[in-house]
């Protein structure tokens, strides 16, 4: 695939996840409120249900004086997403297809909870959760799936890369 074709999927790629992520959060914002309470599915193995973080990943670093956390969870992350994107962009020709949707996957999940944190004073809506019984995940976004489901690609292209399930990156 030519290096063109494969900045315009990438630009494509991450502004679709970056919009279902803005669109599910406003949804959650706008139709979770009237129910007050969880909206389950399957046996209450998935729940629907807002809350707004002003942490990291469950709720870490929630009580952080708003300086701090300004800085630790909106300006380091979106520092370190440019530096991400930098390298995806030096390295776009050597990438599979799967490397680079993975890296989309990861880059527009991160500026969509920055997005929030920066809009809404450090609330990042989060709606979902999923588990069986009291045995339930953290509630997360389409955001955290995106960076989920980036990372697990990008595990997926280096191990079959060292396995040569692949050919060198240019796949």
């Amino acid at each position: 695939m030519k290096n063109w074709a494969k900045i315009l999927l990438f630009c494509i790629s991450c502004t679709v996840f970056i919009g279902c992520d803005r669109i599910t959060k406003q949804m959650a914002k706008e139709h979770l409120l009237l129910f007050g309470e969880p909206i389950s599915y399957f046996h209450d193995t998935f729940r629907f249900e807002r809350v707004e973080n002003t942490g990291a990943a469950l709720s870490i670093g929630d009580a952080l004086p708003q300086k701090v956390s300004f800085w630790l969870l909106s300006i380091v992350p979106l520092v370190i997403l440019l530096l991400l994107f930098a390298y995806v962009v030096r390295q776009l020709n050597n990438f599979s297809l799967l490397k680079l949707l993975s890296f989309s996957l990861v880059i527009a999940g991160g500026l969509g909870n920055i997005i929030d944190r920066i809009i809404y004073d450090r609330h990042v809506t989060d709606f979902m959760n999923m588990g069986i019984k009291n045995i339930r995940t953290g509630i997360f976004n389409v955001a955290d799936v995106c960076i989920t489901a980036g990372i697990i690609g990008l595990f997926i292209a280096f191990y079959n890369r060292q396995r040569g399930l692949l050919e060198p990156d240019n796949v």
